[in-house]
């Protein structure tokens, strides 16, 4: 009688009262001890306020229900294909919506709804991949910023491929330390090509050097990024770059004058396809024949091949005598030694040109370092 009363109340009052009476039936629902024939007409009620002509009394009805475990799950999901501000209060916290219901209200909801799903305490990585497979990049930056939701490894290279070209996104991408290197190689070639865009730099530099320098700089951030990399992480960020066309003679030879050992080998496994002990194995210990043989394999040239053989050697030769190597160490090495024995204009000279590069760098970055820490004890 009670509920009946309501509802005849309802037909009459003014908007504001009814939406005071929502929230109030609505707490009541929960709180109360109403039981059988009541509690079954007191949920008959709240299931008619969901045809309320104002927005102001089901969210006023959802802010009631939003945070229960026990709320009625048909006026939750009712509540949560409402107007945006209405969905989003129930989208937010309601603990009654599973990740199926979530997943499913990503994919058919707005930037509004896929916001307050983001947000979502505790978000799990079924749902976050979701909302990075689909969502917009100011819902994206509301998942970034909700530190307890669960992002994948797969979800964050999905992001790095969707948005690496807008900033926010890219910064705060980059500064996870879960970031995979994959996707962290997707994110320097985007800031690369981003600064490269810059009419500021184009005017400075020109066009076609700009071209040049992005160039090097990628594979410059590709080597560093191969060489912080966790080894497991290696076999995913190879593969990348192959399909990306980057593991390039000229970018082997760059990260095994620059150390980066294990990036090299396991590029080496994925363009020769052979099993990694065997390639780890020759590489290692295997006779200069059987190293040249490994890199023709994988499509090097005879006179390209020879250099890399000498890099590998110069390594080994390292590591028996436990001598720290640098980058500069084997580029000059391969330098001075092979100069004056490669033809002119030849893939291997312009490969030793490469060599040369590095090893320039090197002693440029040495004299900045020694002029910094003078200067800093003179201080």
């Amino acid at each position: 009688m009670i509920v009946q009363a309501f509802l005849r109340w309802a037909e009459g009052a003014k908007a504001a009262d009814r939406a005071k009476a929502a929230n109030a039936l609505g707490r009541a629902y929960l709180q109360s001890s109403l039981q059988g024939e009541q509690r079954k007409a007191a949920s008959i009620a709240i299931t008619h306020l969901l045809d309320d002509p104002s927005p102001a009394v089901r969210l006023a009805l959802a802010e009631a229900l939003a945070f229960d475990d026990y709320s009625p799950r048909s006026i939750i999901l009712s509540l949560a294909d409402d107007q945006a501000e209405i969905a989003a209060t129930v989208l937010a916290v309601s603990p009654v919506l599973l990740d199926a219901d979530l997943i499913d209200l990503v994919g058919r909801g707005n930037a509004c709804s896929r916001a307050a799903i983001a947000a979502r305490q505790g978000l799990t990585a079924p749902v976050a991949a979701a909302v990075a497979e689909v969502a917009e990049p100011e819902v994206i930056s509301v998942l970034l910023e909700n530190p307890t939701a669960q992002i994948g490894r797969i979800s964050l290279r999905r992001l790095a491929e969707r948005f690496g070209g807008v900033a926010e996104i890219r910064s705060a991408l980059l500064d996870r330390s879960d970031l995979p290197a994959d996707a962290r190689h997707i994110l320097a070639t985007e800031l690369a090509a981003a600064l490269a865009d810059l009419d500021l730099v184009r005017n400075l530099i020109g066009g076609l050097r700009v071209r040049r320098l992005t160039r090097e700089v990628s594979d410059l951030a590709a080597v560093v990024i191969a060489g912080t990399a966790a080894r497991e992480e290696l076999p995913e960020l190879v593969e990348h770059m192959r399909i990306a066309g980057q593991l390039t003679p000229a970018f082997l030879m760059q990260s095994l004058c620059m150390g980066r050992i294990e990036f090299f080998a396991e590029s080496v496994c994925n363009l020769s396809g052979l099993e990694e002990r065997r390639v780890r194995a020759i590489l290692a210990t295997g006779r200069m024949h059987a190293v040249r043989a490994l890199f023709e394999s994988v499509g090097l040239a005879r006179d390209i091949s020879v250099l890399f053989v000498e890099a590998v050697m110069l390594w080994r030769e390292a590591s028996r005598t436990d001598d720290l190597v640098g980058e500069g160490d084997i580029a000059g090495v391969l330098v001075e030694r092979f100069r004056d024995r490669v033809a002119a204009h030849s893939a291997a000279s312009g490969l030793l040109d490469i060599i040369e590069k590095i090893e320039i760098n090197r002693q440029r970055r040495l004299a900045r370092d020694y002029v910094g820490s003078v200067v800093l004890e003179a201080a």
